[in-house]
């Protein structure tokens, strides 16, 4: 069975660049481009190789036999134009000693251009081995894909909980996140129990990724691969920004996605300039990636430079999701003596959340704020009219299209009485 689990607010998907392993001295190499000038996309498998890993209970053979063959599949159907590295936890060190064995991961195969073969050979040599250290390895694995402006993409695969707390892998999942590098990290979870199943798709939500839950080996060589070739599709790249707590300090947007962090109950200001004819359409998600108590709200105002109120978006939910999101729209009128000097819009995101008791509020939570100024209507109250917009000259015209055919309806039945009483 495989469970997919979403996030928000994007929440987002990026972060790569190139660090070769000890193993490869020359595997570093500049951020490529594929045929369209594009950023070639990237993406870094993180593999658990720990001691668990050779449990016999994935259709008669080991995980790790499972994970191998799921690997050499997708390493054969890998796009041309994907970028792609390999990273092991709990491989080499199979001692006692915790300190040591919370730093056991290594890039098996560097992030770059792939050979297969080399790369099937280096995942041929993997034993199961020792511990289980999640947050130190999708550190190591964010460093290796630092910098850069293609898609990026860690792939996570585990059969167990990280055994190097207090380094909690969710925290350092948030931390990825609020650095606005975009990363995104999917998690598979090997036959996992509840804890493990909690803590990846904990993981893969604080990220904007996704989470499955695997118990056969085709079930996770198809996902992998889908993993692999969704980071060769196009997307849209959000770009960080960082609000304020005032509009006069705000930064200045343009039409586009962008990302941020909000505190808990915290406002953040932007500014939007909005020239007579055009209007203004925003929306905001704010995402819970953590426990939050139930009963909370966001708030989208867009305000005057001296603080009077245009329109307003709000929405409320009471945790039965795990992301809120509202809109607005201004249409700015055409100014009777030609004059074309924009306005300076403030958007306020404002919310209403509260963390549950032992849950950190920092980093904030994520936000997503989609911006767009488009020529509007010929008039602004053409928009407004009862909600309808345009639809409103539908509407009349399906009335009055009812009104004569029930005149005609009528005529018709006055005159078949008519004709029936003279019979």
């Amino acid at each position: 069975m495989i469970r997919t689990q979403r996030t928000a607010a994007g929440v987002c998907a990026l972060l790569a660049a190139l660090a070769a392993g000890i193993a490869f001295p020359g595997g570093a190499v500049a951020d490529e481009t594929d045929e369209t000038g594009q950023a070639a996309p990237k993406v870094e498998l993180v593999l658990d190789v720990s001691g668990s890993m050779r449990a016999a209970d994935i259709d008669g053979g080991t995980r790790m036999a499972a994970a191998k063959q799921a690997f050499n599949e997708v390493l054969d159907a890998t796009p041309e134009g994907v970028q792609l590295g390999i990273r092991t936890l709990g491989a080499n060190y199979a001692g006692n000693d915790k300190k040591t064995g919370c730093k056991d991961t290594a890039q098996l195969y560097p992030v770059s251009t792939l050979d297969r073969t080399e790369a099937k050979t280096a995942v041929a040599t993997l034993t199961p081995t020792g511990w289980t250290p999640i947050g130190p390895a999708l550190l190591k694995a964010a460093d290796d894909l630092e910098g850069g402006t293609g898609t990026r993409r860690i792939v996570l695969i585990s059969d167990g909980e990280d055994t190097c707390q207090p380094l909690d892998p969710c925290e350092v999942a948030r931390e990825i996140a609020a650095k606005g590098v975009g990363l995104t990290i999917d998690t598979l979870g090997l036959v996992p129990d509840a804890k493990t199943r909690d803590q990846l798709s904990c993981i893969a939500d604080a990220t904007g990724g996704t989470y499955t839950s695997v118990q056969h080996k085709e079930e996770l060589t198809d996902r992998v691969g889908q993993l692999v070739h969704r980071a060769a599709d196009p997307v849209v790249t959000p770009v960080a920004t960082d609000g304020t707590g005032q509009c006069s300090s705000a930064p200045a947007l343009k039409s586009g996605l962008y990302t941020d962090r909000e505190e808990f109950g915290q406002q953040r200001w932007y500014k939007v300039d909005v020239k007579p004819g055009q209007e203004l359409r925003a929306s905001v998600s704010v995402a819970a990636d953590r426990a939050v108590n139930p009963d909370y709200g966001v708030l989208l105002r867009a305000v005057t430079v001296p603080g009077r109120e245009i329109v307003r978006g709000e929405a409320s939910g009471t945790g039965r999701t795990d992301v809120i999101s509202t809109g607005l729209r201004y249409p700015k009128a055409e100014s009777d003596d030609e004059d074309t000097t924009p306005e300076t819009v403030c958007l306020q995101v404002t919310n209403s959340f509260s963390a549950t008791s032992g849950v950190k509020t920092s980093p904030g939570l994520p936000v997503e704020l989609t911006v767009d100024v488009v020529d509007g209507p010929s008039q602004a109250s053409d928009v407004a009219s009862f909600g309808l917009g345009r639809g409103w000259w539908l509407l009349g015209a399906l009335v009055l299209t009812g009104f004569l055919a029930g005149l005609l309806w009528g005529w018709v039945s006055r005159w078949r009485v008519a004709v029936w009483r003279t019979n």
